[in-house]
């Protein structure tokens, strides 16, 4: 069950905002008055550190009118349209508050609340992050509630247990990797065992393949030789490999998928309040097929910019496309988990051709 963020709720929290150019502020602990729905329209989470430029108009030679410069912050999507000046890859613009940012770092999120369920399989249940953002919280007896990173939204976690909260609501335990922390429970939605089927199972192991394309930034799926799905995507950037000698392109070559998971920690695995860290928990939908170096399909959630290379090896996708992919691929997820580790799935999967 979930329930829409009110109109009340915005209306106070717009007043918490004030002073900032179309900004939205995010209480981590709603209250709600009233059923009414809210909002109607857009919302967008900036989600880069670096200021992103207002335009007078979508062209990146029009006027610079100001900045969006605070990492989180929320504002209102008031049109999305195609620029006929681009950039080619990528020509998604979005009218907003005193003009025009292009759509890059700018992740679509909602306000979607949940019950807290009150059973939690022994394995663990599978949750997906159904606010913009929420934060991670730890407690000890001499520091007490300590806050760390923030969980975004799309981003899929690992709940192990449910318990009382700093704000006496419920809240759920996280098992990140064995690290373990809480946010609030209705900021999370259980992913249903119907989302994560196999899509095409009657097709054979050998009758599907995936075919990634650099120069075209792009992915498609084959069925027997017929394309049945193709998206924009994001491989990793031409530059010199990093201080432990491992590369940021994507790999080309003939590989298989052999490790799934439908949430993993990129990073160090570590917890930090530091927002510039690179520590992405949840990462959704990871398809490993390059296994020596890390090399994957996943969801990104850090920026929109799909056309362009921007990773550092592995291919970004959007989270729901990405989840699509982890459906149609070998080898298959099977639920019930009766395990832990059964959390990934292991075996020699679909093929993948990058070229």
């Amino acid at each position: 069950m979930t329930r829409q963020f009110t109109r009340r709720d915005f209306l106070r929290m717009s007043i918490l905002a004030a002073g900032s150019l179309g900004g939205l502020a995010f209480n981590p602990f709603p209250s709600f008055q009233d059923d009414q729905a809210y909002p109607q329209g857009i919302v967008g989470r900036i989600a880069v550190s670096n200021k992103v430029t207002i335009y007078k108009g979508p062209d990146w030679d029009s006027p610079v009118l100001g900045y969006l410069n605070k990492k989180d912050q929320l504002i209102h999507i008031y049109e999305q349209l195609t620029s006929p000046k681009g950039p080619k890859y990528n020509p998604l613009w979005y009218r907003v508050w005193g003009g025009y940012v292009h759509s890059a770092y700018i992740q679509q999120v909602k306000f979607r609340f949940n019950e807290a369920i009150q059973f939690i399989p022994p394995a663990g249940q599978l949750c997906e992050v159904t606010v913009p953002y929420s934060n991670v919280y730890q407690y000890s007896a001499s520091q007490g509630w300590v806050r760390y990173f923030r969980l975004y939204y799309e981003t899929t976690h690992w709940v192990v247990a449910v318990d009382t909260g700093p704000d006496g609501k419920p809240w759920y335990k996280i098992d990140d990797n064995g690290v373990f922390y809480m946010v609030p429970a209705d900021h999370l939605r259980p992913v249903p065992d119907s989302e994560m089927e196999p899509i095409s199972p009657n097709i054979p192991w050998e009758g599907k393949r995936i075919e990634v394309s650099i120069a075209d930034q792009s992915l498609t799926a084959f069925e027997e030789d017929k394309p049945v799905f193709s998206t924009k995507v994001s491989t990793g950037i031409n530059i010199r490999p990093d201080p432990n000698g491992i590369p940021w392109n994507t790999p080309r070559g003939s590989f298989n998928i052999g490790v799934k998971t439908p949430s993993t920690h990129m990073g160090q695995g570590r917890l930090t309040g530091d927002p510039e860290a690179y520590e992405l928990p949840g990462v959704p939908w990871t398809l490993y097929f390059v296994h020596d170096i890390g090399v994957a399909f996943h969801g990104a959630y850090w920026h929109n910019n799909f056309g362009l290379q921007m990773s550092h090896g592995c291919v970004n996708m959007r989270p729901h496309e990405a989840r699509w992919l982890f459906r149609w691929t070998y080898p298959v997820f099977k639920l019930p988990l009766e395990t832990i580790s059964d959390r990934d799935k292991r075996g020699h999967g679909t093929r993948v051709d990058v070229i």
